[in-house]
């Protein structure tokens, strides 16, 4: 542990955006609050157009002289970062747990797993920047290099905003791109804060990286700033979609993981225990506010009583309240707007003909395990995503009929198959609509090496991953080198 502190003195950053050193912000400010108590945690500036095209003048220049420095050395920078991270570890997860609502254990893996992307995209540096392609004829050379993007405009949101920031974050700086960072206002300290400390305090050259919070009037802004060479987009499908169109009509780069309604296939041969411990952990963890949230339990009809007390029980044991509080499991929902959304899916959905069997209720963002069965295609908690706790439970008979059930939504996100016959959780597997599938686990595993993306409207392209970063954040250029012109016909 460190004796110095990120956030403190909360003068040198709080009502501020951090653009080539802390500033006032044009648009005024907005309180960031503890989302279990209320408590003020302190302002952020809100950033306006002007604020980000002078950051996106700036970025470019710096990028230029960024982007000629060797990449090993652009590495060391973010191999300092990580070492910051875990020497403000314990700040960092009280952070997290104050602003976003989750857990401790969850809040310190997060930490963790950043420190672990800053050194992955580290790597990225050491790499080899191209290949000596093949040519049709001797006597000349043909190279394929990776190149610097410009500058990155990122959009990240609140609910885990410390991966979800750095994924991208790190390997664009890698990658020899200058960043510029939209934190979401509800989590912008641990989301936009946090980040320009541990860079500027890393030794990272000034004009790089900005951090200009705000809403949606700001994000749009970033879109459609013309000196922003590419968009990568974190947060739900509606508003993904605006951003995707807006950046293809400027013919910029987008990158979009968007939301999910995910399917948890149960076949008739899994340990139940073990699955519907799984099934728990995926819709009910961080309050289900994931974008990779069981969203549907699909289980096989000769196993669902079973699986569905097993998953009652496990929903009724769990303790809702202050994450502060170690005993807590299951912490408050980010706010009333998303409370209410969840409520009246619930609410929805048992007028539809399912039947409610533990929670469905909450006080005020404190929202109590759910469990519904009986749910069919058509009812509001198989139609949406639904973002909070609940865990939505519709039987099947055959394999095909899970398939059909797992690919009737237009997300496709994430996915898993629960079952000791690998050969059959592979067939099944190869049959859905999912960007990222789990054999014999839940949907809710973030992984640092496998790329993450979503199919249909949870996303576009291969998403974040050390091993597609160098491709998401890099264009390929082609070089030809001869001794001497050629002889041509004409």
């Amino acid at each position: 542990m460190t004796s110095t502190t990120l956030f403190t003195p909360a003068h040198v950053w709080n009502e501020k955006i951090y653009s080539n050193g802390w500033k006032d912000a044009s648009l005024g400010t907005e309180e960031v609050k503890e989302k279990a108590t209320g408590a003020k945690l302190g302002a952020i500036g809100i950033a306006s157009a002007e604020d980000i095209a002078v950051a996106a003048a700036s970025a470019r220049e710096a990028q230029k002289v960024w982007a000629k420095l060797a990449g090993p050395q652009r590495g060391d920078v973010l191999r300092e970062a990580a070492r910051l991270v875990l020497a403000h570890a314990d700040e960092l997860a009280e952070q997290l747990v104050r602003e976003t609502g989750s857990i401790r254990a969850k809040a310190q893996w997060e930490v963790h797993v950043t420190a672990r992307e800053l050194l992955e995209a580290a790597a990225l540096g050491s790499q080899p920047q191209g290949i000596l392609t093949q040519t049709m004829e001797a006597g000349f050379q043909s190279i394929a290099r990776r190149i610097p993007l410009g500058v990155v405009g990122v959009i990240t949101p609140w609910n885990s905003p410390f991966i979800l920031g750095v994924r991208a974050i790190a390997p664009a700086l890698a990658m020899g791109n200058a960043v510029l960072l939209k934190p979401d206002v509800q989590s912008p300290i641990i989301g936009g804060v946090a980040f320009a400390r541990l860079l500027e305090e890393a030794g990272l050259p000034q004009g790089l990286f900005h951090v200009l919070p705000g809403a949606a009037q700001t994000g749009a802004a970033l879109v459609k700033e013309p000196l922003i060479n590419m968009i990568s987009f974190t947060g739900s499908s509606r508003v993904g979609r605006e951003v995707g169109s807006i950046a293809s009509g400027q013919l910029k780069r987008v990158s979009l993981e968007l939301g999910g309604n995910n399917p948890f296939i149960v076949l008739d041969d899994a340990d139940i225990e073990a699955a519907a411990s799984a099934g728990a952990w995926g819709s009910f963890f961080h309050q289900g506010q994931i974008c990779l949230t069981t969203g549907r339990h699909l289980v096989h009809e000769k196993v669902a009583e079973a699986y569905v007390e097993a998953l009652v029980r496990k929903a009724k044991a769990l303790v809702v309240g202050n994450p502060l509080d170690a005993k807590v499991q299951v912490g408050p929902i980010i706010n009333e707007r998303q409370a209410a959304n969840a409520e009246r899916i619930v609410t929805q959905t048992v007028a539809q003909g399912a039947k409610l069997l533990t929670g469905g209720s909450r006080n005020g963002l404190f929202f109590e395990p759910t469990v519904i069965t009986g749910v069919t295609a058509g009812m509001a908690a198989f139609d949406e995503e639904i973002f909070g706790p609940v865990a939505a439970l519709t039987t099947f008979r055959t394999d095909e009929e899970a398939i059909a059930l797992a690919n009737a939504t237009e997300y496709g996100l994430s996915a898993a198959v629960v079952s000791p016959d690998l050969a059959r959780a592979q067939r099944v597997a190869d049959a859905l609509h999912s960007g990222v599938i789990h054999i014999n686990d839940q949907t809710v595993v973030h992984g640092i090496y496998g790329p993450i993306g979503g199919l249909g409207i949870s996303g576009n392209g291969f998403g974040h991953g050390a091993s597609s970063n160098a491709d998401q954040f890099s264009e390929w250029q082609w070089i030809t080198v001869r001794s001497q012109l050629p002889s041509y016909p004409f």
